[in-house]
């Protein structure tokens, strides 16, 4: 059987190649074209000396519109957007699907840890759990899709490449957003026409200083120094009039979450679901919760509070290490 790999040619696509051709298939490596030549280049020596040819594709003009002019807008408007939340379905495993049906390939396969079985999502090893940024693969998606890292953390995968002596067995781990150069976002939004003016912060309702910008926050962040011998964090970003309102640490555990655009992986619940929610890509916070649909909207509550929720960070529903659903927090 056919299985289509987005490649990058890093230790976990890498290994993922070496797991599915031993497991029988017939593995059809495939490139996703949108940084510098010199990336693609790397990949396809990476694949040639595993054996593979690698097939690539140009997606520049589809991360453009499915991608960065979203990403753009989202910090314009005090939003914290997650990107590869957006890119997965949108861009990423979409184009798997089209290249594997062009190719005559059922099923396609990423290097995620997570665990994709009988159509379903579940949650990966504890320590390098990736399931939280694929919550919005649609069912279809989910039907053809293979994940061969979902068993394994990942120093066992970067020993399986050390013994298997491939090229990407030491190399890093990508912690940059693949379409802004240098990890610079900042300079990255500015060169795009996104450079909001200085404004105050506000500190229970009196003006306690001037930020730099919107773009440069997210919900949550500490500001440096004390007000009143005390931290204080950022809690919420209000664009429209160019305010940063602070909180003490406590003021920013909330219960209630509401999240719009929710992208279901079971039915929708017709009453109130019981489950747990992750509001942000971390391991440790996934407390027990109840959500109903409410018109539009999917409102969220608690049994213990979660920190800071961003707005235009993902809500994120587990039943056990199912993911059921998720959906951008308002």
């Amino acid at each position: 059987m056919k299985v289509v790999l987005g490649f990058s040619g890093g230790v976990d696509s890498a290994v993922s190649a070496v797991l599915l051709k031993n497991a029988g298939y017939e593995v059809l490596p495939l490139y996703l074209d949108n940084a510098a030549p010199a990336a693609r280049e790397e990949a396809q020596r990476a694949a040639r000396a595993m054996g593979f040819e690698l097939a690539v594709v140009d997606v520049k003009a589809q991360l453009e519109a499915a991608v960065c002019r979203p990403f753009a807008e989202a910090y314009a408007h005090g939003l914290t957007p997650n990107p590869c939340i957006i890119c997965n379905p949108s861009l990423k495993f979409r184009t798997l699907i089209d290249y594997a049906d062009s190719m005559g390939a059922e099923r396609i396969a990423t290097g995620h840890y997570a665990r994709a079985e009988g159509g379903a999502l579940y949650k990966g090893q504890p320590s390098n759990d990736q399931s939280y940024m694929l919550c919005r693969l649609t069912r279809e998606q989910l039907e053809r899709l293979i994940l061969p890292l979902g068993a394994y953390e990942k120093a066992q995968v970067r020993k399986m490449a050390e013994e298997l002596s491939l090229p990407a067995a030491h190399k890093p781990d990508s912690m940059e957003i693949c379409f802004v150069p240098d990890n610079d976002h900042i300079g990255w939004l500015k060169s795009r026409g996104v450079d909001p003016p200085a404004g105050d912060f506000v500190f229970h309702g009196e003006i306690v200083g001037r930020h730099e910008g919107i773009q440069h926050y997210t919900v949550g962040q500490r500001r440096p120094g004390l007000i009143d011998g005390r931290k204080v964090y950022i809690s919420r970003i209000d664009a429209e009039n160019n305010v940063i309102e602070l909180a003490l640490w406590e003021e920013l555990f909330k219960t209630e979450v509401t999240a719009r655009d929710f992208n279901w992986l079971i039915d929708p619940p017709a009453g109130e679901l019981s489950a747990s929610v992750r509001v942000r890509h971390t391991k440790w916070e996934n407390p027990p919760c109840t959500a109903r649909v409410d018109g539009e909207l999917v409102r969220i509550s608690c049994s213990d509070p979660v920190r800071a929720p961003a707005p235009g960070q993902s809500a994120v529903l587990y039943n056990g290490d199912r993911l059921i659903g998720g959906g951008f927090i308002v």
